[in-house]
């Protein structure tokens, strides 16, 4: 019998995804460059021109043994070396390659992560909005995900939910700061309120909770946003690191999970999680890419056209009527819909080919999600869709 948990997924495929099919079906019709695609996360802008030489550089010089072979378990030992130099000087921490674990992407940090400071039974909190991956992220583990109601008046931490929730049977809280889908950042304050409030419990409760901290968006941070790296304010941290978003690379599926040095065991963690990869096939990323993101893990992608298209798109929700908490950084934005079912607001707009997302599946009823990784002139031209559809359905 094939296995029915899995099976039973079937029934609830990514909204996500099945919209972005439904934008490519619709450019086949139409051209995609009238479709108004804001569904799927996928970065817009080209990699540094630095990341593109490395290679050309490595597959003219280096043995294609070093190039294409199996890395160690835990990742190159020189490439770990160099990102905790990185961290350290950019975060004033003390990692060592010892503190840093190479994986498939910041969802195969998660799944390291996950395992390595929880035992099935246990649960993990994370906080409304949230990605809706984590679901199978935390539950295929044996562990629980339970969801901290949002506040939706700024997206930062609901601490009066949050504190009933955090039971004794709590081993981790999975943040995601700057956020998917809201955009904001936690500020300083929500991060020491949460490190202060976690210190209290693990004494009361005589075990430690971990923060899994979901960087994947880390460097996608606007003008004047307070940005805390929170391992800096919570000894019992894992942060899970991408570079698709930073260097623009999601179809490399490379990042890492970086020990803080202070944590408890953090010397046997990273251990821990080549173990953890025997059991879940998670092993040895692409050498190259490993060697390649090493040699520019200072640089990023110009992303300065995020912010260009958060302004245009937040300005002009405002005018139409739309609350909006004003993103601190990503690039999502995450508008209360026109109507209480944003089911229902989001398939009207695909009448004028707006492929937004509702915000059911991200734990926030009511509101929905617009990914603007997209060109600017797109976005330009997608605001006048939106005020005919605002004009033909919502106006009185």
């Amino acid at each position: 019998m094939i296995a029915q948990k899995y099976k039973k997924m079937l029934e609830g495929k990514s909204v996500i995804r099945q919209l972005a099919e439904f934008a490519a079906d619709r450019g086949q019709e139409i051209g995609y460059e009238n479709v108004f695609d804001y569904s799927l996360g996928n970065p817009s802008v080209p990699v540094p021109p630095e990341f593109t030489q490395v290679m050309i550089d490595m597959l003219s010089s280096k043995s294609p043994l070093a190039l294409h072979g199996y890395s160690q378990s835990l990742g190159i030992p020189a490439v770990r070396k160099k990102l905790a130099a990185s961290l350290n000087q950019r975060f004033t921490m003390n990692y060592t390659e010892n503190h840093i674990f190479m994986t498939s992407g910041a969802a195969g940090a998660i799944a390291h992560a996950v395992r390595a400071v929880t035992k099935p039974g246990d649960e993990v909190l994370t906080f409304a909005p949230f990605f809706p991956e984590y679901h199978p992220y935390i539950d295929l583990t044996g562990a629980t995900l339970k969801v901290v109601p949002p506040n939706t008046e700024d997206f930062q931490i609901n601490f009066a939910l949050f504190e009933e929730m955090l039971t004794e049977k709590v081993a981790a809280v999975l943040i995601n700061s700057p956020n998917n889908p809201s955009g904001i950042v936690y500020s300083t304050n929500t991060i020491e309120k949460l490190a202060n409030l976690l210190r209290k419990k693990e004494k009361e409760y005589g075990h430690e909770i971990f923060i899994i901290s979901d960087e994947p968006y880390r460097e996608i941070v606007f003008a004047g946003v307070d940005t805390p790296y929170v391992s800096k304010y919570y000894d019992n941290t894992l942060s899970c690191y991408s570079y698709s978003k930073s260097l623009s690379l999601p179809g490399e599926r490379i990042g890492y999970v970086a020990v803080n040095p202070a944590a408890v065991d953090a010397d046997l963690i990273t251990s821990m999680c080549g173990q953890i990869s025997r059991g879940i096939g998670h092993n040895c990323p692409a050498s190259i890419i490993q060697l390649a993101v090493a040699e520019v893990a200072e640089l990023t992608s110009d992303m300065s056209v995020y912010e260009t298209n958060m302004n245009l798109l937040y300005e002009k929700l405002q005018k139409l009527g739309f609350t909006c908490v004003k993103p601190g950084g990503t690039f999502y934005i995450f508008p209360k819909a026109l109507e209480e079912d944003a089911k229902v607001f989001c398939q009207k707009a695909l009448k004028y080919d707006l492929i937004l997302v509702p915000g059911d599946s991200f734990g926030c009823p009511g509101y929905f999600r617009m990914a603007y990784c997209i060109d600017t002139e797109k976005v330009q031209r997608s605001l006048a869709a939106f005020d005919k559809f605002v004009q033909n359905e919502y106006a009185k």
